[in-house]
C-alpha cells in the first residue's frame, strides 16, 4: 500500500496526524523521531514524510531530531509545529523564541499562492500552541502565510518538495485543516486510497492468530465499544482460546452488569462475570490523588484478572486500549504523562501475563467504523465514552460506595435527558462529576449542606481536542432539577465551559 510516514517528536497531536491521514484511507504509520532516512527510504510504497509537533524547543541540545538525510530520502516533507521549526533548523534557518506565544485558534494570512494551500487564499482560523518561531528562512524557501506573532507560518521549497506550516492541521478547529493534508497527501505526495475499516480487520485478525497462536487469553470486557470490538475480533482469532471478564467494580454505568449480560449473551463468548465492589472500594479507602487512584484501580483489575487467568491458563490480557490511551499515558519516548490510563499506564510491572492490544493504532472514530464492519450491536456502537478506571475518575477526592451512586445516577440523569431531548448521538459525552465538598442551600424551607455536582458535556471527533456543548438552558434546567430532586444529597449543579485543551475530557 501507499504510506505516509509520520515521525515522532513528541507532540500530544503526532497520532492524530496518522489517523487525519488514514481518515484519508491511505495507510500511515509512526515511527520514533531517530528511525535513520535509510530505514524510512526502504518502506515499501513509500510516498511522503511528515515531522511532527513537540513539546521541546529545537534549539535545545537533549530536544529530539532527525537526521539531516531525512530531507533528501526523495518523497515530500512536510513539518507541523516543531516539525517545521526542525526543518529550518536542518536546513540552517534560523528559529527563536517569539514575543508571545500562540495558543489556540489563531488569524492567519495567506500572502501567495502555493502547493500545501492549494484552493486556500485570505484569512483562515488556525490552531496554534507554540512560542518559538521562525525567524528566517533557509535558502531556496520562502514564505506563503504569516500570522501576528509568526511572520512565517507556512513555508515551502517547491524544489526540494519541503514544506512547513507552524500551526495544527490536524485538529479540527482547524480551518481547512483536512484540506491541507489532502493538499499534501494526495497532489503533493501522490498517495492512493487503499486503507479501510475492512483491511483493518483482517490484519488484526491475522496478527491476533500469529501473535497468540494455540495459547489461552483473558480480555477485559467493559461494555464500552472499545474493549467491545477488541472482544469480538480476537473471537474470530482465537474462538474458545478466549474468554471474556466483566469486573463489576461498584464503579460502572447505572445498571450496567445487566446491560452487559443482556448484550453479550447473543455472542459466542465465554463470558464471565465477576461481581468485585467490595474489593475495589477497599483498595480505594483513604485514596484522593488522582494519579494514584488510577494505578490502584489498575492493579486491583489486573489482580482479579489474574485470579481468572489462573483458573484458565491464560497467558495473554488482551485489552481495548487505543491511540489516544496511549498518548495520554506518555508511551513516546519525547511525549509528556498526561494522565496514566488503567490499560497503558496504570499496569503493574510484576504482571503475570502478557498484554496483547488489538486497538493500540487507531483512534475512536475508527474503532466505530470497525465496530460497524464487524457488525457490533449498535447499543453498543453508540454508546458514549466511558472511561476504563469508571466513576473512580468523576469522584473527586475520595472513593466510596455512597459517592459512587451519588455519581452514577446523577450521569444516568444527564444521559437520559440526553436522550430525550434527541441530542445523545450528537455529542461525544455526558456526566457527571462529584466534587469533594458542600455548599448551602435551601430544601423545604430548611437549610440544607450537600454535595454539588458538575454536569460536563463535551463534542469531539477524536477525544484529542473538544468542546464544551452550547446545551439550552431549559434542557440543563431539567438535569439540574432532577439530579437536586432526585438525589438527596446533592443541592447544586454547576455545567463545565472548558474545552480540551487546556482541560482534558475528565477532570482527573
Amino acid at each position: 500500500m501507499d504510506s505516509i510516514i509520520v515521525l515522532d517528536f513528541g507532540g500530544q497531536y503526532t497520532h492524530l496526524i496518522s489517523r487525519r491521514i488514514r481518515d484519508l484511507n491511505v495507510f500511515s504509520e509512526v515511527l520514533p523521531a531517530e528511525t535513520s532516512a535509510e530505514k524510512i527510504k526502504s518502506i515499501q510504497g513509500l510516498k511522503g514524510v511528515i515531522f511532527s509537533g513537540g513539546a521541546a524547543s529545537v534549539y535545545d541540545e537533549d530536544s529530539p531530531k532527525c537526521e539531516k538525510q531525512m530531507l533528501d530520502i526523495g518523497v515530500p516533507i512536510l513539518g507541523i509545529c516543531y516539525g517545521h521549526q526542525l526543518i529550518t533548523l536542518l536546513e540552517e534557518g534560523k528559529v527563536a523564541s517569539g514575543d508571545k506565544g500562540e495558543y489556540g485558534i489563531t488569524d492567519m494570512i495567506i500572502s501567495s499562492g502555493s502547493s500545501i494551500m492549494k484552493g486556500l487564499s485570505g484569512q483562515m482560523n488556525v490552531w496554534m500552541n507554540h512560542r518559538d518561531i521562525v525567524q528566517q528562512l533557509p535558502d531556496g524557501y520562502s514564505t506563503i502565510a504569516s500570522t501576528k506573532n509568526s511572520p512565517i507560518a507556512v513555508f515551502e521549497n517547491t524544489g526540494k518538495d519541503i514544506y512547513g506550516v507552524q500551526f495544527h492541521p490536524e485538529v479540527t478547529h482547524t480551518e481547512n485543516g483536512m484540506k491541507i493534508l489532502e493538499n499534501f497527501v494526495y497532489d503533493i505526495c501522490g498517495a492512493r486510497k487503499h486503507w479501510t475499516a475492512g483491511l483493518f480487520v483482517d490484519n488484526a485478525v491475522k496478527e491476533a492468530k500469529e501473535t497468540i497462536g494455540d495459547k489461552k487469553a483473558v480480555i477485559g470486557l467493559s461494555g464500552g465499544v472499545d474493549s467491545s470490538v477488541a472482544a469480538v475480533l480476537m473471537s474470530s482469532a482465537i474462538g474458545k482460546n478466549l474468554t471474556a471478564v466483566y469486573v463489576d467494580t461498584g464503579l460502572m454505568r447505572y445498571k450496567e452488569t445487566e446491560f452487559i449480560e443482556k448484550i453479550f449473551s447473543k455472542y459466542d463468548l465465554d463470558l464471565r462475570i465477576v461481581r468485585a465492589q467490595d474489593r475495589f472500594f477497599s483498595a480505594l479507602k483513604g485514596v484522593t490523588d488522582p494519579e494514584k487512584k488510577r494505578k490502584v484501580i489498575g492493579k486491583t483489575f489486573i489482580d482479579v484478572f489474574d485470579d481468572v487467568a489462573e483458573e484458565v491458563g491464560a497467558d495473554y490480557l488482551v485489552q481495548g486500549t487505543i491511540y489516544s490511551d496511549r498518548i495520554e499515558s506518555g508511551h513516546s519516548k519525547h511525549s509528556s504523562t498526561i494522565k496514566s490510563h488503567h490499560n497503558v499506564g496504570g499496569l503493574p510491572e510484576d504482571m503475570k501475563m502478557k498484554v496483547y492490544e488489538p486497538l493500540r493504532n487507531i483512534y475512536k472514530d475508527e474503532v466505530r467504523k470497525v465496530a460497524r464492519e464487524i457488525k457490533l450491536a449498535e447499543d453498543i456502537i453508540k454508546r458514549h465514552v466511558f472511561p476504563g478506571p469508571g466513576l473512580g475518575v468523576r469522584i473527586l477526592g475520595e472513593v466510596t460506595p455512597e459517592r459512587a451512586e451519588i455519581t452514577r445516577i446523577a450521569s444516568h440523569i444527564v444521559e437520559d435527558e440526553l436522550h430525550k431531548a434527541g441530542l445523545h448521538e450528537k455529542v461525544w459525552m455526558g456526566f457527571a462529576v462529584l466534587l469533594p465538598v458542600k455548599s448551602v442551600g435551601v430544601q423545604g424551607d430548611e437549610r440544607s449542606y450537600k454535595y454539588p455536582v458538575v454536569i460536563r458535556i463535551i463534542e469531539s471527533e477524536d477525544a484529542m481536542t473538544a468542546n464544551f456543548t452550547k446545551i439550552p438552558y431549559d434542557l440543563l434546567e431539567k438535569m439540574s432539577t432532577r439530579i437536586t430532586n432526585e438525589i438527596k444529597a446533592v443541592n447544586r449543579v454547576v455545567y463545565d465551559v472548558t474545552n480540551k485543551p487546556p482541560a482534558t475530557m475528565e477532570w482527573e
